[in-house]
């Protein structure tokens, strides 16, 4: 999408902002490459999700890999985690980027095939606090950027001693339900 002379001032006061809040709470940028091997997302993201199925763009390069545009930020940046060693540092590992990223979609309105993504990471914690800490960042996001009348509204699938039994329930109710669920949820299911 371009980004006209005249709406450069806006698109710098949410980077500014955001990139305050960020380094606020405690959050260090990180940059990612564009495209990276297709598997990273297919495995990270999940074979099944309208992501990988529909929406990301993959072509082989010269060494015949393939090779996918960055569809979103959070397998990329699972990836620099591991591959630098930042599970050495203490955790969690607080990271926010902003980049372009691309969907192969039918534009609808509203939504383009190359769009800014900007997201955060903390990685190595799994205390909901940290969960709450990113809810809270992005609500101030909205609100120093004058966003308002906006509703938070959360939901849960469980600690990890809830889930198990949330998802079997899940699973119990829709196994003989399949007939009447579209054909990608009937391939979420089988996973």
């Amino acid at each position: 999408v371009d980004v006209l002379p005249q709406e450069q001032p806006y698109w710098e006061q949410v980077y500014q902002t955001a990139t305050r809040l960020c380094q606020l709470h405690g959050y260090g940028r990180i940059d990612t490459p564009i495209f990276e091997e297709a598997g990273l997302f297919t495995r990270g993201v999940g074979q099944t999700t309208d992501i990988v199925q529909k929406e990301m763009y993959i072509f082989k390069d010269r060494g015949d890999e393939l090779m996918a545009l960055r569809p979103e930020g959070t397998a990329n940046v699972c990836r620099a985690y591991i591959q630098h060693g930042m599970y050495n540092l203490p955790q969690p590992v607080r990271l926010y980027y902003w980049g372009p990223a691309f969907r192969y979609d039918r534009p609808q309105a509203g939504r383009q095939r190359q769009f800014t993504h900007f997201g955060c990471e903390a990685i190595g914690e799994e205390d909901a606090a940290v969960d709450a800490e990113i809810v809270e960042l992005a609500w101030r996001l909205y609100q120093e950027l004058g966003i308002g009348d906006l509703a938070l509204q959360l939901n849960s699938i469980g600690d990890r001693n809830c889930r198990p039994r949330y998802l079997a329930a899940l699973r119990s109710y829709y196994e003989g339900r399949l007939d009447r669920v579209c054909p990608d949820c009937r391939g979420r299911f089988q996973e």
